[in-house]
């Protein structure tokens, strides 16, 4: 138990934490796709493999008929329905934003900015009936060499990032639950 604890205690010292899911030398560059800033109403979980289970987006909360706006620049490479879904998709070299359910104003082939609007959104039979979501997605490469990424690095919404204790004040280091130290020390009258 004591050797759990103290990589527990060790890793978070460091500030070390769990994989971020994206590139760590990436600055936020995108645009919410909808506007105001919404809720995040589901987190990504990435699949271990490209077909396995998992989240592979965010869940944004909106409302029905909202404008959704493409995130990065880039070219429609998708306008359409996927099984009877409406989704668009946004090529970004590389890489592809993909919005749902969303009912496409662009066309295959078109060129949209950081912010153009791609369509309005809409309510589908989705985990988030009655009420209206979008859901995000950011993925790089095709097929078996596809990578999910979470959508939301590309705002400056990802992944909490634990911090060292010392970045702005040394700190003493103790288990949150435990007293401190001074008080085990003092004598206990209660022993005969």
């Amino acid at each position: 138990m004591r050797a759990v604890l103290g990589t527990v205690l060790l890793l978070l010292a460091l500030g070390v934490a769990g994989p971020a899911h994206a590139r760590p030398d990436e600055q936020p560059t995108g645009v919410w796709p909808l506007d105001p800033r919404p809720d995040v109403v589901r987190h990504f979980e990435p699949p271990p493999t490209p077909y396995a289970a998992g989240h592979r987006g965010v869940d944004l909360a909106g409302s029905p008929g909202q404008s959704v706006h493409a995130a990065l620049a880039g070219t429609v490479g998708f306008a359409g329905s996927i099984g009877g879904k409406p989704v668009v998709t946004v090529l970004h070299g590389g890489r592809r934003t993909t919005y749902e359910p969303v009912v496409a104003s662009v066309e295959r082939g078109q060129a949209v900015a950081a912010g153009d609007v791609l369509g309005r959104l809409v309510v589908t039979d989705s985990h988030c009936f009655p009420a209206a979501c979008l859901h995000w997605g950011l993925v790089e490469g095709d097929g078996d060499d596809r990578t999910y990424l979470d959508p939301l690095t590309l705002v400056g919404g990802g992944p909490v990032r634990l911090l060292p204790l010392w970045r702005d004040d040394p700190v003493t280091a103790r288990i949150p639950w435990s007293p401190p130290l001074a008080r085990w020390r003092r004598p206990v009258d209660w022993i005969a």
